[in-house]
C-alpha cells in the first residue's frame, strides 16, 4: 500500500512538471538584446554611469535594463580605403599613436578597402608592431576600385565570433566615395544596407573623410554627397564622422583623440527586447537623469527573435 502510494506521488509530480513545461514552452521568451552605449559630457568626460542611473525606452514603452557594464574588451577594426590620395600614408604615425595607447584588452586589425571587399592585412592582435608593419601607402584612385559599403559589409560577414559579447568598432579612413556601384546621387545604393548589417552586429562605425586619388575623387557635389553618407554611417552605428570641409585634414590626432574619449566611455548594455518571430529593427533611446551627460547610440537596434 505504501509502495502504491509513493508511485501515485511520482506520477502526480512528473505530471506536475511536464504541465509546468509545456505552459513554459506555450509563451514566447523574451530575448536579451544587447548594444553599446557612448556616453558624451556636455562640458567635460562624463561621470562613470551605474545600472540605477539609466532608463531604456523601446518605441514609446519603458524597458527593463538586464545588465549594464563596461565591457573592457575591444575589437577595434582600422579600414583603410586603398582608393585615398596616396599622400594619405603621411598621416600613419598618427594612426601608429593612437594604436599605442590601446590597452591589452583591445584587439586591433587593419584591412584595406578594394575591389568591393575588405583585404585584411593583419588580423586581430594585441600586439602593436604587427598593426604597424599592415600600414602601408594607398593605391590610390580608381585603381583600387574601392567600394568602402560593400568592403563594411564583407568584413562585418567576418568579424570574430568572440567579438559577439564584447564591444566592437571599426574606423574607417575613406573619401566616402564608391567607385565600385556609387554615381552621383545623394545617397549611396549601399549605405543603408551597411547601417542594418552594422546594427545587427552591434559595430560602431567611426568615418574620418580624406580626399581620394585622382580627379574623380575631387569634385564638389561628389564630395559633398560622400561626406554625409559618412556621417549617416557613423550617426546610424551610434558613433561620429570627423572632416574639415572638403580639403585634407593637416592631422589625425585630433580626431583620435576624440575618438579615444568615446571609447574609454562606451558601456553594454543588455534589456529584454521583443523582437516578435522574426525579429526587428527597432528605436531604442538610452536616457538618464544625470546632468551633462549625452548618450551616442544606434538609431535602431535589431532585436533578436522571440525564442
Amino acid at each position: 500500500m505504501i509502495r502504491k502510494i509513493q508511485i501515485m506521488k511520482s506520477v502526480f509530480a512528473a505530471s506536475i512538471f511536464v504541465l509546468a513545461l509545456g505552459l513554459l514552452l506555450s509563451f514566447p521568451l523574451q530575448a536579451a538584446d544587447q548594444m553599446t552605449v557612448t556616453a558624451v559630457g556636455k562640458k567635460a568626460n562624463p561621470p562613470a554611469l551605474k545600472k540605477d542611473d539609466i532608463q531604456v525606452f523601446e518605441g514609446k514603452e519603458r524597458v527593463q535594463v538586464a545588465d549594464w557594464r563596461r565591457g573592457e574588451n575591444l575589437f577595434l577594426g582600422i579600414l583603410i580605403d586603398d582608393s585615398l590620395d596616396t599622400e594619405a600614408a603621411s598621416q600613419w604615425n598618427d594612426v601608429r599613436a593612437f594604436v599605442n595607447r590601446q590597452p591589452a584588452s583591445t584587439y586591433i586589425a587593419v584591412a584595406y578597402a578594394r575591389n568591393g571587399a575588405a583585404m585584411v592585412a593583419q588580423d586581430f592582435t594585441q600586439d602593436h608592431e604587427l598593426i604597424d608593419k599592415a600600414l602601408r601607402i594607398p593605391i590610390g584612385g580608381l585603381g583600387a576600385f574601392a567600394s568602402p559599403y560593400l568592403s563594411v559589409q564583407d568584413w562585418v560577414k567576418r568579424w570574430p565570433s568572440a567579438a559577439r559579447d564584447n564591444r566592437s568598432s571599426i574606423i574607417l579612413i575613406s573619401s566616402g566615395i564608391d567607385y565600385f556601384r556609387g554615381g552621383f546621387d545623394p545617397v549611396d545604393p549601399d549605405l543603408q544596407t551597411t547601417v542594418e548589417w552594422a546594427q545587427k552586429a552591434n559595430i560602431n562605425l567611426w568615418t574620418i573623410y580624406y580626399p581620394g586619388g585622382g580627379h574623380l575623387g575631387r569634385g564638389y557635389f561628389r564630395v559633398f554627397n560622400a561626406q554625409a553618407n559618412l556621417s549617416r554611417l557613423s550617426e546610424e552605428t551610434g558613433a561620429e564622422s570627423y572632416y574639415l570641409g572638403y580639403e585634407r585634414p593637416v592631422t589625425l590626432s585630433t580626431y583620435f583623440d576624440e575618438i579615444q574619449i568615446h571609447l574609454e566611455n562606451q558601456y553594454l548594455l543588455t534589456f529584454a527586447g521583443s523582437g516578435g518571430k522574426r525579429g526587428k529593427f527597432e528605436r531604442v533611446r538610452v536616457m538618464t537623469e544625470v546632468p551633462n551627460v549625452q548618450f551616442l547610440t544606434p538609431s535602431a537596434v535589431f532585436l533578436r527573435p522571440n525564442g
